[in-house]
C-alpha cells in the first residue's frame, strides 16, 4: 500500500516539476526564436540593399537562412535534454522525498496494527481461561456451594487483571498519542517518593526487600499524577524482579539544569539482548522475567517511556544479569 502511495505521490512530484519545466522552456524557446526572427529580418533587411547597388556574393542569403535553421533545431535540442535530465533528477529526488513523507505515516500504521495485534493477543489467553473457568463450573454437576465460590474467587481475580490490562492499554494509547492534557504545577518529588515508597513498602517487606530513598531538595514543573505513575511502574518493576533479602535504592539527584532518578536494585538482572527492547510493548525478557514469574502484561517501562518522553526527558538502563538493574530517569527542571 505504502510503495503504491509513493509511486503515487512521486508521480505528482514530477508533474509539478516538469509542468513548471517545460513552462519555462517555453518561454525561453519563444525568446530564442523570437530573437532569431528579428535578426532574420535584419538580414533580410541587408539583403534589400542590393536594390541601392550593393549586391552580395550569388547563394549567400541561402547560407544565412540555413545557420538560423540550424541554430534553431540546436536550441530545441539543447531544451529537451535539459528536460531530460530534470526529469530524471526529480524522479530520483521526487521519490526520496515521497519516501521521507510517508515514513512516519506508515511506521505509525505499522504501530497500530501491531498495537491492535498485540492487544488481541494479550486479551485472548485471559477471556479463554476464564471462559474455560465457567464451561468447567457450568458441567459440574457435584459442585457445592464452596467450590463455586473458589471458582467465582478465581474469576473474579482473572477479571482484575483483564481490567489493569485494558487500563494499562487506554492509558498507553493515550500518552502515545498525546491525547491526555497535562496538569502542570510544581511538584515537589520527594513527596512523590515517600508516597508511593509508602504503597509500595507492605509489599517489599512481605519479600524481605529492602528499600532506601535517598532524597533531595528538588521540585519541577510537571504533570503530578503521570510523575507518580513513573515512579510507581519503576519501582514496582525493581521490587518485581528483586529476589528475597534484596536490596533497591532510589536516589534523586539534581543538576543544573535537570533531576535525576536512580532506581538501583538487586535483582536478576537484564541480559544485553534483551536490553534494546525492554521499552517495547508487551516485551518481557527471557524465562527468568516471564509471565509465570511477574504478573503484568510487559506493559509497565512502555508506559514509563512515553511518560518521560511527555515530559521532554530521557530514561535509560544498565544492567548485568544476575547483579540487579539501574535506571535512570532525567527530567528538565525547566520543563514547561
Amino acid at each position: 500500500m505504502f510503495e503504491t502511495a509513493r509511486l503515487k505521490l512521486t508521480a505528482w512530484y514530477l508533474l509539478i516539476i516538469m509542468a513548471i519545466s517545460v513552462a519555462f522552456s517555453i518561454v525561453i524557446y519563444r525568446s530564442v526564436t523570437s530573437e532569431f526572427h528579428r535578426r532574420l529580418n535584419a538580414i533580410e533587411l541587408r539583403l534589400e540593399l542590393d536594390r541601392y547597388g550593393f549586391r552580395l556574393p550569388p547563394g549567400q542569403e541561402q547560407y544565412f537562412l540555413q545557420d538560423l535553421v540550424q541554430a534553431k533545431h540546436r536550441v530545441f535540442l539543447v531544451l529537451l535534454y535539459t528536460n531530460g535530465v530534470i526529469l530524471v533528477c526529480s524522479a530520483v529526488a521526487g521519490y526520496f522525498l515521497a519516501g521521507k513523507t510517508l515514513a512516519p505515516i506508515e511506521r505509525a500504521m505499522e504501530e497500530q496494527k501491531r498495537f491492535v495485534a498485540d492487544a488481541s493477543h494479550e486479551l485472548k489467553t485471559p477471556l479463554t481461561a476464564l471462559q474455560t473457568s465457567i464451561e468447567v463450573a457450568l458441567r459440574d454437576t457435584t459442585m457445592n456451594l464452596k467450590g463455586a465460590k473458589a471458582v467465582l474467587k478465581e474469576n473474579l481475580h482473572d477479571i482484575g487483571r483483564l481490567t489493569h490490562l485494558t487500563h494499562d492499554l487506554l492509558s498507553l494509547a493515550r500518552y502515545q498519542h498525546n491525547n491526555r492534557k497535562f496538569v502542570k504545577e510544581r511538584v515537589v518529588i520527594s513527596d512523590l517518593l515517600a508516597a508511593v515508597h509508602k504503597k509500595i513498602a507492605p509489599v517489599a517487606r512481605k519479600r524481605g526487600i529492602a528499600i532506601k530513598i535517598v532524597p533531595v531538595a528538588v521540585s519541577l514543573v510537571a504533570d503530578k499524577e503521570s510523575l507518580e505513575k513513573l515512579i510507581t511502574i519503576l519501582l514496582e518493576n525493581a521490587v518485581t524482579y528483586t529476589p528475597r533479602n534484596g536490596s533497591i535504592t532510589v536516589t534523586l539527584k539534581k543538576h543544573r539544569r535537570h533531576a535525576a532518578l536512580v532506581f538501583a536494585d538487586t535483582g536478576i538482572g537484564i541480559t544485553k539482548k534483551d536490553l534494546p527492547h525492554i521499552f517495547e510493548r508487551f516485551y518481557r525478557a527471557d524465562s527468568s522475567r516471564s509471565y509465570h514469574t511477574a504478573a503484568g502484561y510487559g506493559l509497565g517501562l512502555s508506559l514509563a517511556k512515553n511518560i518521560v518522553l511527555l515530559h521532554q526527558g530521557t530514561i535509560d538502563v544498565s544492567s548485568v544479569p544476575g547483579k540487579g538493574s539501574t535506571f535512570t530517569v532525567k527530567l528538565p527542571l525547566d520543563h514547561s
